[in-house]
């Protein structure tokens, strides 16, 4: 959907995006993450036109961007922006007709929308009305109606709370399996496994990582596991052995949990031949480093 090649961008004194490129497959959720300050949003305001580069290019769908490509666009900004003192609903037929909408389809599409989010009572309200999750939904609403290919979410659960930040992810998710691609921006790790496909980390300006979420926890793996046993006899000591094994953690309850690192050229086997003589082995289970564990190393690391 879209091809991002070699974007720089400075603000006086400040370079916001730093020979940026990365490629957003059709159809898939991307993480657009990375740390505050990163080059995030100054990346999103240029895909929306907003801003332009100073050097570098995008290709929307196979062709250059254009201001064509602004009706294909949902964007979710940051910082909100409804009028406080307009009615709602007189509000989003306003900004559907913006994206191309005529009065009468922007009517039937809203009431599909407030229905689905049961928001119905919510139409001769004022903005200002609304707390700042009620005012969330209408702005997703504003932001998906006119159902563009290309959604863009700048911290769409910002300002939710629980409940409603599942209603818009379950949403979230039903727009990419009718077609949508989506851009999900964020620098809070705890949603990506849930929703992204692919990633790709800004950090500083710069590109430092991306690609499938499974290919780069699968790269991620460091041979950790916790195994649960008891020992053969009470009071034996924890089995040892730093040839096999560095112990990172022992946890003593109603079962014993060792967490170790098998040592480079080791196999989970080699740890079960050695220990299993000594111990009743009952589960074992490997440790994969989270996206938020990928997140705090990678950026850590370009410090």
């Amino acid at each position: 959907m879209l091809d991002i090649r070699n974007i720089v961008k400075q603000y006086a004194d400040h370079r916001a995006l730093d020979d940026v490129s990365m490629f957003i497959p059709k159809g898939k959720i991307f993480g657009l993450l990375g740390p505050n300050g990163a080059g995030k949003t100054s990346l999103i305001r240029i895909i929306n036109q907003i801003t332009a580069p100073d050097s570098g290019s995008i290709f929307f769908d196979g062709e250059p961007l254009s201001p064509k490509h602004v009706e294909r666009i949902g964007y979710l900004p940051e910082e909100r922006g409804l009028y406080k003192k307009m009615q709602i609903g007189e509000q989003m037929i306003y900004l559907a007709q913006l994206k191309g909408l005529s009065k009468e389809e922007s009517k039937q599409r809203l009431k599909y929308w407030f229905e689905r989010l049961q928001i119905e009572s919510w139409w001769d309200k004022k903005v200002e009305d609304l707390s700042k999750g009620m005012q969330q939904k209408v702005q997703f609403v504003a932001t998906v109606l006119h159902e563009p290919d290309l959604i863009i979410l700048d911290e769409p659960f910002s300002g939710f709370d629980p409940v409603n930040a599942q209603i818009i992810q379950e949403e979230i998710l039903a727009l990419n399996k009718k077609g949508a691609t989506i851009i999900y921006s964020t620098h809070r790790m705890e949603s990506v496994e849930a929703l992204c496909d692919n990633i790709a980390l800004i950090h500083k300006s710069r590109k430092i990582l991306d690609g499938s979420v499974r290919d780069i926890k699968e790269a991620y793996r460091n041979q950790t596991y916790t195994i649960s046993y008891d020992p053969l006899q009470a009071g034996d000591p924890i089995p040892q052995q730093e040839e096999l094994y560095e112990i990172i953690k022992h946890e003593q309850g109603v079962e014993q949990n060792l967490t170790i690192r098998i040592q480079e050229g080791k196999s989970l086997n080699d740890v079960l031949l050695f220990l299993i003589p000594q111990v009743q082995v009952h589960q074992i289970f490997e440790i994969i480093p989270s996206m938020h564990d990928i997140f705090i190393d990678k950026v850590t690391l370009n410090n």
